[in-house]
């Protein structure tokens, strides 16, 4: 099928021409991102490949239905962009990558929790102008403390297996408690619970209308002093001025983000020519004991080879017979 490819970076190219060396697809890749705006760079193609920031709202599903884009094909497992219910309306199937590499997400969580702890980042930093001395580098023992895991799906059970091996004892919040990780040892807790008891708190959960703002006033209230907070799953699961407040008074210790509530227009861009007009991104940049990745989580060897190829499959499955195992919306 001919295949409209917004949002590309030269990464995506790489995997999805090898995911792709058969030829049984042809595909239109395009620089700027899906918007009602860009729907005009559409040619003849009948699929659009979008990622998590591109606009998938009603006015541009209108635009891709007139277009004659029969597939909404998306190279990601988050789907809070899209429309579902005015792609339903139209017809238009989305199909998605459910999972491609938890182990990659969940790592890189405890990457940016060691980093902070140790301070890994500025010491880096302060050795490379030759100052070898250790004030303000103190961390902590990850052995005996208590994580708190909020969402124990594949990458949440990726990250418990991680803590368990550092000798943590941890505790988790989920709808549908998971069997291996109660035999693991892990205790699952109402959310008010789990706020009160951790030492750190890890959010593995998706973004939906009951878990937007999930860290915010009440709940930081609730944490310890100096809790240290990791995000690598969406960035409106926090507040992040009541969570600056929070840095400010201490009530957070620490905080690793790989996503940003308003990361839309930012990340996965090079801004290092250009002034960041976000007001909000930029005050949690100042504190020294914030680390912020941009939405790197996913991206590995492995889990760009797995996106690849189940992005194509989809599409190869939705031309065979219509029929595709990871649609969303039907």
């Amino acid at each position: 099928m001919k295949i409209a490819f917004f949002n590309t970076k030269q990464y995506d190219r790489e995997f999805f021409d090898v995911a792709n060396q058969d030829g049984a697809h042809e595909i239109n890749y395009i620089g700027p991102h899906l918007s009602l705006e860009s729907t005009a760079l559409i040619k003849d193609e009948e699929v659009v490949c979008a990622f998590i920031n591109d606009c998938l709202n009603k006015d541009v599903l209108e635009s891709l239905k007139q277009k004659g884009v029969k597939l909404v094909a998306l190279r990601s497992a988050g789907f809070n962009h899209v429309d579902l219910a005015a792609a339903n309306e139209l017809s238009i199937p989305v199909v998605r990558v459910p999972a491609y590499s938890p182990y990659a997400v969940a790592e890189h969580a405890v990457g940016l929790l060691m980093c902070l702890n140790r301070k890994i980042h500025r010491a880096h930093n302060r050795v490379r102008e030759g100052d070898f001395s250790l004030h303000n580098l103190l961390g902590f023992d990850m052995h005996g403390k208590t994580v708190g895991v909020i969402g124990t799906g594949k990458i949440g059970k990726a990250f418990i297996n991680i803590m368990l091996g550092f000798g943590c004892k941890v505790i988790a919040s989920d709808m549908f408690p998971d069997q291996d990780c109660i035999a693991a040892g892990v205790i699952y807790l109402p959310q008010e619970a789990l706020f009160a008891q951790a030492d750190i708190i890890s959010l593995h959960c998706p973004l939906t209308p009951q878990t937007q703002h999930l860290i915010n006033a009440n709940t930081l209230a609730l944490m310890k002093n100096g809790v240290t907070i990791i995000n690598t799953s969406r960035g409106k699961l926090i507040d992040t001025k009541a969570i600056i407040a929070a840095l400010k008074t201490a009530k957070v210790g620490l905080l690793g983000l790989d996503v940003y509530e308003e990361e839309e227009a930012i990340f996965f861009e090079d801004m290092s020519s250009s002034l960041i007009l976000d007001d909000v991104l930029s005050r949690l940049l100042t504190f020294p004991n914030v680390l912020i990745t941009s939405h790197q989580a996913f991206f590995t060897r492995e889990a760009m080879q797995k996106i690849a190829h189940v992005t194509l499959t989809n599409i190869s499955d939705f031309e065979r017979d219509g029929s595709v195992d990871n649609t969303i919306n039907n």
